[in-house]
């Protein structure tokens, strides 16, 4: 089992930056792949971006290319969403999720099914 816990968010200004954490436990995540996903009110959980556990591929989605980046930090088990030039349309709730399984490669990252373990999810509000 992988536990994981979003940290990070907050209220910031449009063009503002921001990193998000996701601390892991229970399992090395160095061996998942990982992906971010939001979710705004009213609105369907989104993708943001998707890594593979070899830390070789990351995959956006348009909204947040480049703008976002993931990076990993496997001696402490944590995953960071580093967000630059944020835009109020980059409200929501942030997730982050690990891969079903170990080793495992997404068919498609920014499907919510290819992930097995979610944490609770981290508030980011962009004023404008």
């Amino acid at each position: 089992q992988v536990q994981l816990v979003e940290s990070g968010g907050g209220l910031v200004q449009a063009g503002d930056s921001l990193r998000l954490s996701c601390a892991a436990s229970g399992r090395t995540v160095s061996s998942y792949a990982m992906g971010w996903f939001r979710q705004a009110p009213g609105k369907e959980r989104e993708f943001v971006l998707g890594n593979s556990w070899s830390n070789i591929k990351t995959y956006y989605s348009d909204s947040v290319k480049g703008r976002f980046t993931i990076s990993r930090d496997n001696a402490n088990n944590t995953v960071y969403l580093q967000m630059n030039s944020l835009k109020p349309e980059d409200t929501a709730v942030y997730y982050c999720a690990a891969a079903i399984a170990p080793y495992y490669t997404p068919t498609s990252y920014d499907n919510v099914n290819a992930y097995g373990y979610w944490g609770q999810g981290t508030q980011v509000t962009v004023s404008s």
